[in-house]
């Protein structure tokens, strides 16, 4: 980092030491119903409240007496180094949170040399990302029914010089999300006086939205039918991908894709080892963010049976619920390899664009230099030992 990103860090450290005041910068700058899109979950949010009490809920015992030492995020994973472990998860619709929130959220990634996951639901294509940050940037596929254009998918992210290939598995059926069904959120969004009204209360949104354009699925609005409006569109896009992943399909996508290939949305020893057997280089241990179940467990609960059910050498992601520094380390420590935020790094982008999108990592990577400070440990592999069991 350079000395001036230094003291631009030290300036937003007075007004936003932590993700939370992000929060509440993007809750006023942004209207309701992207904000509820952005912070929901499904049904009673019981699940997305699980995965704050669940990380809460672990303990870490420090080691004290011990050298002295400064610590060293650098994780290799999949033949790469990455400056710290942890990255940004992928955000649906992510044009409707912040116009360009994935372009914003990639010259992060780029810059801090973190792994980006990109949604094939972004509202940004996947070419243009790859060309903001070609080394860092990864793909999340939610594989279609048709295979034609699963197939070109899979080749246009070749093409594109992507990596990392990110199966999504755990929405076999649309989130049935009662905030956004009140709210008529959709792609087109419903245009009603409320959301109008909630719109113009947020005049930066309003006019960033207008300059881009209204959001769409621009990965995959080249296969819509000639001729379709836009609301028929969302229709055939949303009818694309319902279903659950076989292994068939999982191993129709390991046979066409030579890279790195990893299944997130796993949430049992069985669908880890699946994976393991078809040949996937690694799993992403995740309960999309407590938006599709209610009533799933929460990856802080889960991952330490996934991880034995596997091995101590096959690498396992984790994401959903993690918010700073400290839930980072819990879920190193509990068997995760690397952990990913999506909602945190969202909240930058919303509250402050680019800069908020580099100061949520700023705020993350300060977190865990001193919780391992703390836990007396020098690299991220050394957590484990600090876990309460």
């Amino acid at each position: 980092m350079n000395n001036k990103s230094e003291i631009l860090h030290q300036q937003l450290d007075s007004r936003f030491p932590c993700i939370s005041d992000l929060e509440k910068a993007a809750r006023k700058n942004m209207p309701k119903f992207a904000f509820d899109y952005l912070q929901g979950g499904i049904g009673r949010e019981t699940a997305l409240h699980r995965n704050r009490v669940d990380l809460d809920a672990i303990c870490l015992r420090p080691h004290h007496i011990t050298q002295d030492f400064e610590p060293q995020l650098q994780t290799r994973l999949f033949d790469q180094t990455y400056s710290a472990p942890f990255g940004i998860a992928p955000l649906g619709l992510s044009g409707v949170i912040w116009p360009n929130a994935a372009t914003l959220l990639a010259r992060t990634s780029k810059k801090a040399n973190i792994p980006f996951i990109l949604s094939t639901v972004a509202t940004t294509s996947l070419e243009d990302i790859a060309k903001e940050a070609p080394q860092t940037s990864w793909f999340q596929l939610y594989i279609p029914n048709d295979q034609t254009i699963n197939s070109s998918l899979v080749e246009r992210a070749k093409a594109s010089g992507y990596q990392t290939l990110v199966v999504t598995v755990d929405v076999p059926a649309l989130g049935r999300r009662d905030r956004d069904i009140r709210n008529g959120l959709a792609v087109p969004p419903k245009i009603s006086l409320s959301n109008i009204i909630q719109a113009a209360m947020c005049p930066s949104w309003s006019l960033q939205t207008l300059a881009n354009g209204i959001p769409e699925f621009e990965n995959l609005k080249q296969y819509v039918p000639p001729k379709t409006d836009l609301r028929s569109s969302a229709s055939y896009i949303s009818a694309l991908s319902r279903g659950h992943v076989s292994p068939e399909r999982l191993q129709q996508v390991r046979d066409m894709w030579p890279g790195n290939l990893l299944v997130k949305g796993i949430l049992n020893e069985q669908d880890a080892k699946t994976a393991k057997d078809i040949g996937c280089d690694g799993i992403i241990v995740s309960n999309h963010g407590g938006r599709q179940l209610d009533s799933v467990p929460s990856t802080a609960q889960t991952i330490s049976q996934i991880r034995q059910s596997v091995g101590k050498t096959y690498p396992v992601l984790v994401d959903s619920g993690v918010r700073n520094g400290l839930d980072i380390a819990r879920m190193l420590a509990s068997g995760a390899d690397f952990v990913f935020l999506g909602r945190g790094f969202a909240y930058g982008v919303a509250a402050l664009g680019q800069k908020g999108a580099d100061h949520a990592h700023h705020i993350l990577l300060q977190e865990l230099k001193n919780t391992m400070s703390q836990l007396g440990c020098p690299t991220p592999d050394l957590l484990p030992r600090t876990l309460i069991s």
